[in-house]
């Protein structure tokens, strides 16, 4: 009898493990250290089409992590020009959602200080602080979750940086969408 009790959860877990994987997108960053996969959420869409949009079009390609600091994030996708944050179409409405938190591992879309909360949708960041960082909730968009890859994301804001936070050596990405959930 317990035995079927076990049996029988564990097939309803794995159940809605499947089933709510099967309704999610997943892409994959590309980095010389190895590489990340993240889960895009539902809950964000506008945030989640942008990133596959911009993933397929290879956006990413040519650019690098930005700004790597222990214990905050990783953050990448910035351009050398200032138009991802003045042009309106690399502008984004905020999607704030109280089931999408800054915890580890989270993934959210970079902005300025704009009143409107607006996001930089060609940057990103991962939550790397593994008590999470909960004071961005409510002011930056959360869009993902790495799934597979936070050794990766913990080496990445480990190398030597200068004191604006880049790499010293370039940590290069490419990203690419390895499972569209639309």
């Amino acid at each position: 009898m317990i035995i079927l009790r076990f049996v029988s959860s564990f097939l309803v877990l794995l159940a809605s493990v499947f089933s709510s994987s099967a309704q999610s997108s997943l892409a994959k960053i590309e980095t010389p250290l190895g590489d990340i996969i993240i889960q895009l959420h539902d809950l964000t869409p506008n945030h989640r089409d942008s990133f596959i949009q911009l993933a397929e079009a290879g956006y990413w390609d040519s650019l690098t992590f930005n700004r790597v600091i222990p214990d905050f994030v990783a953050q990448g996708g910035c351009p050398d020009t200032e138009e991802g944050f003045k042009d309106p179409e690399y502008l984004l409405d905020p999607e704030f959602h109280p089931d999408l938190t800054h915890i580890y591992g989270a993934v959210g879309a970079g902005r300025d200080d704009n009143p409107g909360k607006l996001s930089a949708r060609c940057q990103f960041y991962i939550v790397q602080n593994q008590a999470g960082l909960h004071r961005l909730d409510g002011n930056y968009t959360v869009f993902g979750q790495v799934i597979s890859g936070m050794d990766l994301v913990d080496k990445i804001v480990s190398v030597e940086r200068d004191d604006a936070d880049e790499p010293l050596e370039m940590i290069s990405i490419r990203v690419k969408v390895i499972e569209n959930r639309d």
